[in-house]
């Protein structure tokens, strides 16, 4: 059984849906295996707990912004 992990911030209902279903799609056809072997999880973090190139991700909102 194929497990496909997503690690993210914050996603709404609707965005973990379209994501889950669209990682088994693509991931069905590829590996040419019934939808139905697929696990995905979805793991969400809070923004202040990512970082990308020494800043957290709300200060780079926060940078972007001004």
């Amino acid at each position: 059984m194929p497990f496909i992990e997503m690690k993210t911030a914050k996603a709404t209902t609707e965005q973990k849906e379209k994501l889950v279903a669209g990682f088994t799609k693509v991931a069905s056809e590829t590996l040419g295996m019934p939808a139905s072997a697929f696990f995905v999880l979805i793991e969400e973090n809070e923004p202040e707990n990512w970082g990308v190139g020494g800043k957290t991700l709300p200060q780079l909102a926060a940078e972007k912004k001004a």
